[in-house]
């Protein structure tokens, strides 16, 4: 590092450190306004609810003015087509082109409309509240559909067998399992466990549901023939969907090298060339073993050069081993996708916060620069941890960031840093990655005072 860099950053954190307690957070919003920002109010818990709400609609169509349900007719077609509705719809909504798809419009909101709107596009990431709220209500939706069937099956109604039956109540179960493995605690807790269930318990209910799909078309074909049964029927086709779906980013993976820096025993920058060069604010998954276990990460491209890097640090058993035992080829699936950051574009001036290794994912918007912002950065010795060149590379573009070395002057009250850059700054919107906790205490602490704020959800 040069002595001007070296004067700079010293002399932010001697003028960051003497104004630093003397913030003052603005008036929080009134009450009426502050509930809507709380995280159990958030856009991810909004979406669910109202997935709910529709499908409590239908439910009570079905219940009444359709007449679903009687003593010697069941409408099994219509509560098998709104199953796999909500089923397809919560595995779509993932598919790595839609997601980006959903990014680009969403950031296509010009910065010369009122903020109002510019701050709710960019929750466009909450989209996972699709994914769960499909899932949660489909697998009601699916029980309601079994314990339909087995009423038909044992009152001798027609279009019901034995072998759907079989096939339902496997179905049944697996989607129950998968769902209790995907709460939030359960995640969380045995992140492992719910990867590997949603993988293997996944492909096996998309085999199963196909079995099931097969069957009932030749129960309920009527007058048709089986192929035309089958082929008119919404539930071939949104199967066919769902597997395409899953199947596309398979079709990409591939056994790549890498090169690999390790500036310290914490931390390690992957550098990849094979051909793709991501866009900033995108992330890609990797892994040691394809079928059991895969991490995604920011990408860190560099403008003007090939390939790009990530910024691993050790997080957990998988980064530890990584960094502990480096490898020279690892597998990469699927296309570079699009995450919280690209939001950004939204904004004229923006405030990027983050703590130790949450750099990464902050790195390629500093370095294209395409909107005005300032880095506040919170982390243990940043050079000794991340290395010289690293730190200098991100001063070379950010020479004003607030890098808060938590070693020295421990650890920050980052809502007050937040506010502080927000204010000097005289920026729109702030944009956090650290870990939940801290995400989530920046995000709410923001916006009950009128700030727009954004962070990733650990929605997956």
């Amino acid at each position: 590092m040069n002595n001007v860099s070296l004067q700079t950053v010293e002399k932010l954190e001697e003028e960051t450190m003497m104004d630093y307690e003397a913030v003052v957070l603005p008036k929080k919003q009134p009450m009426y306004k502050r509930v809507w920002k709380h995280p159990f109010l958030m856009q991810y818990n909004r979406l669910i609810a109202l997935i709910a709400i529709v499908n409590i609609g239908f439910l009570i169509h079905g219940i009444t003015a359709g007449n679903w349900w009687s003593s010697d007719v069941i409408a099994f077609k219509a509560i098998s087509n709104i199953t796999i509705v909500n089923i397809a719809s919560a595995i779509l909504i993932r598919q790595q082109y839609i997601v980006n798809l959903l990014f680009k419009v969403a950031t296509s909101v010009p910065t010369s409309w009122p903020l109002t709107i510019r701050w709710a596009a960019a929750k466009i990431y909450h989209f996972g509240g699709i994914h769960m709220g499909g899932n949660i209500s489909g697998t009601i939706w699916f029980a309601i559909l079994v314990g339909s069937l087995t009423y038909g099956w044992v009152n001798g109604l027609p279009g019901v067998s034995l072998s759907l039956l079989i096939v339902t109540y496997s179905i049944l179960a697996l989607l129950v399992f998968i769902v209790i493995m995907a709460l939030p605690k359960n995640r969380a807790k045995k992140h492992n466990r719910f990867e590997l269930t949603h993988r293997f318990g996944g492909w096996t209910a998309l085999v199963l549901f196909w079995w099931f799909t097969l069957i009932f078309n030749g129960l309920h074909k009527g007058t048709l023939n089986y192929g035309e049964a089958l082929t008119s029927s919404l539930g071939f086709w949104a199967l066919t969907l769902i597997t395409i779906s899953i199947a596309i980013p398979w079709m990409y993976l591939k056994k790549v090298p890498i090169e690999v820096v390790n500036p310290s025993s914490h931390v390690v920058l992957v550098n990849f060339n094979y051909g793709v060069t991501p866009f900033a604010g995108s992330s890609t998954t990797i892994s040691r073993s394809p079928l059991t276990e895969w991490h995604s990460f920011a990408n860190v491209p560099a403008p003007g050069k090939e390939g790009f890097r990530l910024t691993i640090s050790r997080a957990g058993d998988w980064t530890g081993a990584l960094i502990d035992d480096l490898p020279s080829h690892i597998w990469v699936k699927g296309i570079p996708t699009a995450g919280v950051g690209n939001i950004e574009k939204l904004f004229k001036r923006v405030v990027w916060i983050a703590t130790g290794s949450g750099i990464g994912p902050c790195i390629p918007h500093l370095l294209a620069n395409e909107v005005p912002s300032i880095l506040v950065w919170a982390t243990r010795n940043p050079r000794k941890t991340y290395g010289d060149d690293l730190v200098d590379e991100i001063l070379d573009v950010q020479p004003n960031a607030i890098i808060w070395n938590t070693d020295s002057h421990g650890k920050p009250d980052m809502v007050k840093l937040a506010y502080k850059a927000y204010k000097e700054f005289n920026a729109e919107a702030v944009i956090c990655i650290s870990n939940k906790k801290l995400t989530w205490q920046v995000v709410h602490g923001m916006e009950i005072h009128g700030i727009p704020a954004y962070g990733a959800i650990w929605d997956s």
